[in-house]
């Protein structure tokens, strides 16, 4: 791989350039009148795929807020990522209503509860020892464990943008009956 330092607002690629365009926790990080124009030039890049996934929606963005507090009240530092989070509201899962030309699957992922605990737990030096421990003494218990406390409401969710040949766009969600 080699690394290319670019605006996500004008990548240095042509069109159609990869087949798959990974975008991870990156939205939330970027302010909400550039979103659409970093989402276009991600399609414009991709030939066929352009996946997105970011903390969404406003519980989410208040369960950060109550972790950056918890980091605040027991005085430790903060994390960058965490700072950047209060800046912007995070991505509403309508972000894709717009896109045309692409059909939109979006998949709930990182329970909201489970991300809270888990990241006010990271804040102690054994429970990351014994996390470490347990992913590499028993890898597909620690996998089994985490399928089953990944429900509704999510933190996170992940967007799947396939290009279409047809005008407009196509949504299924898992939110759907």
């Amino acid at each position: 791989m080699i690394p290319v330092i670019a605006s996500a607002k004008a990548l240095p690629f042509s069109d159609g350039s990869f087949d798959v365009v990974v975008a991870s926790d990156v939205l939330e990080h970027v302010p909400t009148p550039v979103r659409e124009i970093v989402i276009r030039e991600a399609l414009r890049v991709a030939r066929n795929l352009a996946i997105f996934a970011f903390p969404c929606g406003k519980t989410a963005h208040c369960a950060d807020r109550a972790l950056l507090e918890t980091y605040a009240h027991k005085n430790l530092e903060i994390p960058i990522w965490l700072k950047e989070h209060m800046l912007e509201d995070f991505p509403e899962h309508n972000l894709f209503a717009g896109i045309e030309n692409c059909e939109v699957r979006d998949f709930g992922n990182e329970s909201i509860r489970f991300h809270s605990w888990i990241m006010r737990m990271e804040m102690y030096y054994m429970f990351n020892y014994a996390t470490q421990a347990s992913i590499r003494i028993a890898p597909r218990f620690i996998e089994s464990l985490l399928r089953l406390l990944d429900r509704a409401p999510y933190y996170r969710r992940i967007f799947v943008l396939r290009k279409t040949q047809s005008q407009g766009s196509g949504r299924e969600t898992d939110n759907q009956a």
